[in-house]
């Protein structure tokens, strides 16, 4: 993912995008506290101090606003900086990296609460969950495949397939953590945290590690 102020922002005069950053941030807030159904386009408009007219030229409707703030709020948390590859760098310390900033991004309160929303809805609203689907998860399994792909092609990895590899790292990762999470059933401590993403990764590096004869 190539993340970047300018994408969530949008184009427009100083005042427009100021108008448009107090939506986005308005629908952070609302969505994840009161879901997808929940939450209207008047309260998104109240809480970001516009008229809902305004809210309606910047972003069509809810559902582009949901996707929207889903792409902002992977950005935000989840920068492209863990995907840079170094193949003269050991590859564990750079998975370590991504375990890190991905964690971090799946455990806290606003991915919770956009996950809990998304679950709450998608009966109801299955265009809505496949569009989340492929604004933030695709998205990102797409950044790690093509990471893997370089060091592939750097022999410091064997993998055949890096999409499906890239899946198995972020299943991987979330163990039962955010299953605990999800259920409110506490957060890991931080050496808990450190433990369980160095042994995700040795695990991982156990089946794909590249073997030199």
């Amino acid at each position: 993912m190539n993340a970047s102020p300018e994408r969530c922002n949008g184009p427009g005069r100083p005042k427009d995008l100021e108008k448009r950053a107090a939506i986005l941030e308005a629908a952070k807030r609302l969505f994840p506290e009161h879901g997808f159904e929940g939450t209207s386009m008047d309260a998104i408009a109240a809480e970001a101090g516009v008229s809902k007219l305004t809210v309606y030229s910047h972003f069509g409707d809810k559902e582009s606003l949901f996707i929207e703030t889903i792409r902002c709020k992977c950005d935000a948390l989840l920068p492209g900086e863990p995907f840079a590859v170094d193949v003269n760098a050991p590859v564990r310390g750079q998975l370590l990296r991504v375990a890190r900033a991905f964690f971090g991004l799946m455990m806290s309160e606003g991915a919770l609460g956009m996950h809990r929303t998304l679950v709450a809805s998608s009966q109801h609203s299955p265009k809505l969950a496949k569009l989340f689907w492929e604004a933030g998860p695709v998205q990102v399994q797409a950044a790690l495949a093509e990471m893997l792909g370089k060091e592939v092609a750097a022999r410091q990895l064997d993998i055949a397939d890096t999409h499906r590899a890239a899946s198995q790292f972020f299943a991987l990762l979330k163990g039962q953590h955010h299953s605990r999470m999800l259920f409110g059933c506490g957060r890991p401590t931080p050496a808990e945290t450190e433990a369980h993403l160095e042994a995700t990764v040795d695990m991982f590096l156990r089946a794909y590690a590249y073997t030199r004869d």
